[in-house]
């Protein structure tokens, strides 16, 4: 018996990743999902952030070394605040 939950918010954003890049390289990739988290927390206020795999496989598409400089996602924030991150054009 799951309930759908209603959509309060629904916005697209361009994530800037450069700052990824002053980090050794080893440790990119997973810096890059972090930031993700911290950037969609910071701009809807949500609780919980959940990245879906479309995502995340973009970020690691050419290694834990070379992530992305930026990424384009849309976050849907539901009314349990919780916001869900997918990729552009899912």
């Amino acid at each position: 018996m799951s309930e759908k939950k209603s959509v309060i918010l629904e916005r697209e954003y361009v994530i800037p990743l450069r700052k990824v890049y002053f980090l050794q390289r080893t440790k990119r990739a997973p810096r890059a999902i972090r930031l993700i988290r911290e950037f969609v927390k910071r701009h809807v206020k949500a609780d919980r952030v959940i990245i879906t795999n479309r995502v995340n496989e973009f970020i690691w598409s050419r290694s834990i070394e070379k992530p992305p400089r930026r990424i384009k996602v849309k976050v849907i924030k539901t009314e349990d605040n919780v916001a869900k991150v997918y990729l552009v054009g899912e």
